[in-house]
C-alpha cells in the first residue's frame, strides 16, 4: 500500500469544475520524471479522455521545475547492476505517455514555469498549449549525458523554424520564454504573476474546443522581446552550419565562421559541440534529420530501438560513463568511447537504428487511437 500512496503523492491531483490539473510534485528532484509517476500520469490520462465531465487536462510542476527530465539516475543504477532491460521498460512506459500526449483528444495546458528538460519536454512539448513565464529555462541535455534527444524530440525539433532544432538538439542550449516562443516551442506567453488567473479562468471553460481556450489564454499574454544575445537571432548562421550532412561537416562550418570573425557565440557552440560524446552526436543529428519526414508514432518506435541500444551499450557505453562523470561522480570529465568523431563508421551509427538483436526484447507497440481531433491526425 505504501508504494502505491507515494505513486499518488509525486502526482498531485486538483479538480475543479471542467479541468483536472495534475501537479508534478518531486520539487527536490525538480520533479524528474519516476517510473511511478509516469505509469500515473499515463493512468490519469487515460481516464479523463474517457470521463466526458472533464474538458480540459492542465500539467504542471511543483517549486522551481515543471520538470527536468526522466530520472535516469536511477535507469543507471539498473543498467550498472547488468539490468538494461529495466532500463528500457522505463523509456517504454515514458514514450507510450508521450505518444498518449501527442494524439489526445481533449486539450492539455501545460503551464511552463521554471525548468523544462529532457522528459519534461516530452510531457509538455507534444501537448495542444505550452504556456512559457519569464522563469522559464529549457534544454535537451541529453548529448552531454551520452544519450539523444528522445521523448519524441526528433518529431519536434525537427520541425522547428529551419535547423534550429538540429542546433537545439546538439548542442544541448538551453533558450529561456521568449525565445520558446519565438521558435514555436511555446504557444503562448504569460507572466508568472498572472498564472493563478489565467487557470481559474481555464477551470470555468466548458468547452474542450481549442479556439476557446486559445481564446482564453491570450487575455493573459505578454509579447516578450528576444535578449540581444539570443541564439533565434542568429539564425543565420545557425541555417548556414547545422544544415550541413555530417556533425564533422557541422564542426568545420562553424570553425570557418569563427576564423572570420571573432564572435564568442560561435567559439563556445564549438566547444559545448566538442565536449559532447561523439557517438551521440553522430545518432542525434542522424535522429533529427530521418525526424522530418516521420510522423511522431515512427519517430517514438525508432527512438525506442536506439535508447535500447544506448542501454545495452554494444556499441558504445557512454551513456553510464556521461552518467556517471556529470550525476554521480560529477567530476564533469566524461572519457567517451568511441573518443573521437571520426573513430565512428556509418555500421556502428547504424546499429542504434536497427532491431535489437536479442530474443526478449520487443518493439515498441504504441496503442490504438480513434476518434482524433485534426490537430492529432496531422501528426500520425
Amino acid at each position: 500500500m505504501a508504494s502505491s500512496l507515494a505513486e499518488e503523492e509525486q502526482v498531485l491531483v486538483e479538480e475543479k469544475l471542467y479541468a483536472r490539473t495534475l501537479v508534478l510534485n518531486r520539487p527536490r528532484q525538480l520533479n524528474a520524471f519516476s517510473f511511478q509517476m509516469i505509469s500515473r500520469m499515463l493512468e490519469l490520462f487515460v481516464a479523463y479522455e474517457e470521463d466526458s465531465n472533464v474538458k480540459l487536462v492542465i500539467v504542471k510542476g511543483k517549486g522551481r521545475a515543471f520538470c527536468a527530465g526522466g530520472d535516469v539516475a536511477a535507469v543507471v543504477r539498473d543498467l550498472n547492476q547488468g539490468n538494461w532491460k529495466l532500463g528500457a521498460n522505463f523509456f517504454r512506459k515514458e514514450f507510450t505517455l508521450n505518444y498518449l500526449i501527442a494524439t489526445y483528444s481533449k486539450p492539455q495546458v501545460s503551464i511552463l514555469n521554471g525548468i523544462v528538460f529532457g522528459g519534461g519536454a516530452g510531457a509538455s512539448i507534444h501537448g495542444r498549449f505550452r504556456v512559457a513565464t519569464e522563469n522559464l529555462v529549457f534544454a535537451m541535455p541529453e548529448t552531454a549525458l551520452g544519450l539523444f534527444p528522445d521523448v519524441g524530440a526528433s518529431y519536434f525539433l525537427s520541425r522547428l523554424p529551419g535547423f534550429f532544432g538540429e542546433y537545439l538538439g546538439l548542442t544541448g542550449s538551453r533558450l529561456d520564454g521568449a525565445e520558446m516562443l519565438a521558435c514555436g516551442l511555446a504557444t503562448h506567453f504569460v507572466p508568472s504573476t498572472r498564472l493563478s488567473m489565467l487557470e481559474e479562468a481555464l477551470c470555468k471553460v466548458d468547452s474542450s474546443d481549442p479556439v476557446i481556450i486559445s481564446a482564453i489564454i491570450d487575455k493573459y499574454t505578454q509579447q516578450p522581446h528576444l535578449k540581444d544575445k539570443s541564439a533565434f537571432l542568429r539564425m543565420d548562421v545557425i541555417d548556414k552550419c547545422f544544415s550541413r550532412r555530417t556533425v564533422e561537416q557541422i564542426l568545420s562550418a562553424l570553425e570557418e565562421e569563427a576564423t572570420n570573425k571573432k564572435d564568442d557565440w560561435i567559439s563556445s557552440t564549438i566547444q559545448t559541440l566538442k565536449k559532447a560524446s561523439p557517438m551521440s552526436l553522430k545518432i542525434s543529428l542522424r535522429s533529427i534529420r530521418e525526424g522530418r519526414l516521420q510522423g511522431i508514432g515512427q519517430c517514438l518506435v525508432r527512438e525506442y530501438r536506439m535508447v535500447s541500444h544506448v542501454l545495452r551499450g554494444e556499441v558504445s557505453k557512454d551513456f553510464a560513463e556521461g552518467c556517471r562523470a556529470l550525476l554521480v561522480d560529477k567530476d564533469k570529465n566524461p572519457k567517451w568511447e568511441p573518443s573521437k568523431l571520426e573513430l565512428i563508421s556509418d555500421s556502428m551509427v547504424n546499429q542504434y537504428f536497427s532491431k535489437v538483436d536479442d530474443e526478449e526484447w520487443e518493439e515498441l507497440k504504441l496503442p490504438a487511437r480513434t476518434n482524433l481531433p485534426v490537430s492529432a491526425i496531422a501528426k500520425l
